[in-house]
């Protein structure tokens, strides 16, 4: 089996290994039951080994079998676009108990693979505004999820030399310039390098709020104390406390110490999943110790 080191479910890690000859499509069309991945998961095996997966275990070994005997045999094989069933629990031993149905395709090059749906998944876009440690972190936790991030910051020089297409870094000064310009339904998250920027941000949501309502997540990086100094200016400016209670402040989840950037960005990573099947964030959590942040 390839090494899990060359294992990529990202689209163009696909189309890199398309340049170097053809490759042959697995691709989970439907479920039952209990099953390793959901259906739109894919892997792809290339000239120079896997990239993705259906699950692993016995299913991925048997899809890497069959996948082989299509890359041998070329476009021409009966394997070519057929859906094979597998029984998890009874044909595969796996503990699971349901059934997975895999396709399979032959590509010869990239305008094949262009041809069929799904191989990039819908992204949820994400602003992050700062560029400073916890920000890099956050930017590394969230590349390998389905995000679009979009990373701004007031200061010049400070973002990588080389970032994947989907991460699009903006320079703006007042920072708050960026702000109209977010996609709507972006996650909004606020750490920059100042609590003047910081602040200006949040009300600059607020007000977008106001005339759009299109900023589902707006999180601050901070302390509780850091929140009701805001609080406080932020109602002076006339924000009404219900609209108030739209910024989630401490961001990550409960339980979750530490003050590292990774341990931050992981935490905000995971809350940003979970916010993702949620049709409001929840405001049970306001009372609890920040993960990290500046004060």
């Amino acid at each position: 089996m390839p090494s899990p080191a060359a294992a990529s479910t990202d689209h163009a890690a696909l189309l890199r290994a398309l340049d170097q000859g053809p490759a042959v499509l697995v691709d989970i069309v439907a479920t039952r039951g209990s099953t390793p991945r959901e259906p739109g998961a894919w892997m792809a095996l290339g000239a120079d080994g896997l990239i993705g997966s259906v699950g692993g275990g016995h299913l991925e070994l048997q899809a890497i079998a069959a996948a082989r005997e299509l890359q041998q045999q070329g476009s021409a094989s009966p394997l070519n676009g057929q859906i094979r069933r597998y029984a998890l629990g009874p044909a595969l031993g796996q503990c699971c108990g349901g059934s997975a149905e895999l396709q399979f395709h032959y590509l010869a090059d990239a305008a094949a693979a262009s041809q069929l749906a799904g191989l990039d998944p819908p992204r949820t876009p994400v602003a992050i505004f700062g560029a400073g440690h916890v920000g890099q972190a956050l930017v590394q936790a969230l590349l390998p999820l389905p995000f679009s991030l979009r990373w701004i910051d007031s200061r010049d020089g400070l973002f990588p030399a080389r970032l994947p297409d989907r991460v699009q870094c903006l320079w703006s000064d007042p920072v708050q310039r960026a702000l109209p310009e977010l996609a709507p339904g972006s996650r909004v998250l606020i750490m920059s390098f100042s609590h003047a920027e910081d602040f200006e941000l949040v009300a600059a949501c607020l007000q977008r709020q106001r005339e759009r309502a299109d900023l589902p997540f707006i999180g601050l990086i901070g302390s509780r104390s850091k929140w009701a100094s805001f609080r406080q200016r932020l109602q002076a400016r006339g924000f009404a406390p219900q609209e108030l209670e739209q910024v989630i402040c401490p961001i990550g989840l409960p339980g979750i110490a530490g003050k590292q950037p990774a341990v931050i960005a992981a935490s905000v990573a995971a809350q940003l999943l979970q916010f993702g099947s949620q049709a409001v964030p929840a405001r049970t959590d306001l009372g609890r110790q920040p993960p990290a942040g500046p004060g």
